[in-house]
């Protein structure tokens, strides 16, 4: 699964009239519900970025945000953001309210302006699927067609020659050794983690998360009822030293730092996992796009240390490396962990197809994934040096941040710098970016997320002074 960032965005209108600020921010929500902008699950804007947003004190905000939950329009927890509840979009199109004041009619929502055309979309997650082996990759799907299903589901585990394959993939390109038996196919990185907090008898515990990092397993972990630690990270990654011995787990990209790009040295590798150990706790290893490095030699996974097989889960994807909307991706969790997490898995319907799985092995064991790789990591390698030369000339002053590996970099901002609103000027003059501020949970750092996998070489010059004039 591609990632993303936490939406921010609500565009609420308030009305002009003389009713309480907090009834009217409520009743605005309540709109975009009835009008269908926002859904069951949609996650809100924290009511300090709401309250920037609208230009209001945080307090009218906060009792908005309270009147929703008591009235069983949103879900709220302690640690964790406000979601829209379910079943909330029909009470609104039924006509339920908020509060028991009278509420003005609606007004037709005004049209929007038309957004501006964007040509250079530079948002990461986004790997060029352009250059895949088309006849290598309709091959391998017309032999997982060919293949005729059974009704044997005592079969044993699916996928037996996908993790195979996937075995000897990791072993080659990350230095892991694991048995195939001990690999769990799963759909895509995201939702896997949200099976990870039940699995992993975590509800009630402490997790620590690093801050910013991948939202989506802040947001699992929270809504799980974990008690999450938000820990920030350095121009090294998250530091051992931060966390306790009362975490049960921490969740980490060492490879390439998501999304800041640090790569965590080996000292710190070795403290992480003596921590684990004397803590008899969990290391959630994300190697998300492990695979590019361009001016440094790749370290192995923090799987592959010794001593690592009883504490690290690993967990990889093939969302960069191939295509995001596959979704196929792999756990290999401590021996021991091993048939819970199936059992999980499995209980939610967390599940790759049969179809869909012997397709990608077909195209791993072919050699084609292998040929796919060298060929991504040229082209991102001079995609890259392109554009990191170009921010050089064009925007000498502001640092680069994980510029040696992955598909993306972050162009760092000062603290006082709104990046939210930034990112919106941009798109206004035709540049997509995500905010750095959109991945954190407390940390306040500033920046700019470009992702350059979709960037050609020969437009990353106008790309970048679009970009600068969009800066403020």
């Amino acid at each position: 699964m591609p990632r993303s960032a936490r939406p921010v965005d609500l565009p609420l209108v308030l009305d002009d009239g003389d009713r309480p600020l907090r009834h009217r921010i409520a009743d605005a929500v309540v709109t975009q519900l009835r009008e269908g902008r926002l859904r069951p699950g949609d996650p809100l804007p924290s009511t300090r970025v709401l309250a920037s947003e609208l230009r209001v004190s945080r307090g009218p905000v906060v009792a908005a945000y309270d009147e929703l939950a008591s009235a069983g329009f949103i879900e709220t927890h302690a640690g964790s953001g406000a979601v829209i509840a379910q079943g909330a979009d029909r009470a609104a199109r039924a006509g339920a309210l908020s509060s028991v004041e009278p509420m003005a009619p609606c007004r037709p929502a005004p049209s929007r302006p038309a957004r501006a055309e964007v040509r250079h979309d530079l948002r990461p997650g986004r790997p060029d699927i352009g250059f895949l082996d088309r006849t290598a990759w309709r091959r391998a799907w017309r032999h997982a067609a060919s293949l005729v299903p059974t009704n044997d589901l005592d079969s044993g585990p699916a996928h037996t020659r996908l993790r195979t394959v996937l075995a000897d993939h990791i072993r080659r390109s990350r230095g892991i050794a694991v048995d195939p038996d001990d690999l769990l196919v799963t759909p895509g990185v995201s939702a896997t983690v949200q099976a990870l907090p039940e699995a992993l008898c975590l509800r009630g515990r402490s997790v620590a998360v690093e801050d910013p990092g991948y939202v989506e397993a802040w947001t699992a972990f929270s809504d799980s009822e974990c008690r999450v630690r938000a820990l920030p990270v350095d121009d090294d990654g998250l530091d051992p030293a931060m966390l306790r011995r009362t975490d049960a787990a921490v969740y980490v990209t060492p490879s390439h730092q998501y999304p800041l790009g640090a790569r965590m040295p080996v000292v710190r590798r070795t403290a992480l996992l003596d921590w684990a150990r004397s803590s008899d706790a969990l290391i959630l290893e994300d190697d998300y796009d492990g695979e590019f490095r361009y001016d440094v030699s790749p370290l192995p996974a923090l799987r592959s240390l010794e001593g690592a097989d009883d504490h690290v889960l690993y967990m990889g994807t093939a969302s960069k490396i191939l295509v995001p909307t596959l979704r196929v991706s792999w756990l290999a969790p401590p021996r021991h962990l091993r048939d819970r997490i199936r059992t999980e898995l499995e209980r939610r319907g967390l599940l790759v197809n049969e179809m869909t799985g012997e397709a990608v092995a077909e195209f791993i064991a072919g050699g084609s994934l292998a040929a796919h790789h060298a060929r991504a990591a040229r082209t991102y390698a001079a995609r890259r040096a392109r554009l990191v030369d170009a921010l050089s000339r064009h925007l000498p002053h502001h640092r680069l941040s994980g510029v040696d590996a992955g598909l993306h970099l972050v162009l760092l901002l000062g603290d006082d710098v709104d990046d939210h609103e930034v990112a919106m000027s941009l798109l206004r003059h035709g540049v997509a970016v995500n905010p750095l501020s959109a991945y954190a949970v407390e940390s306040d750092r500033r920046g700019l997320v470009i992702g350059y996998a979709g960037l050609p070489e020969s437009a990353a010059d106008v790309a970048v002074r679009a970009l600068a004039c969009g800066l403020p």
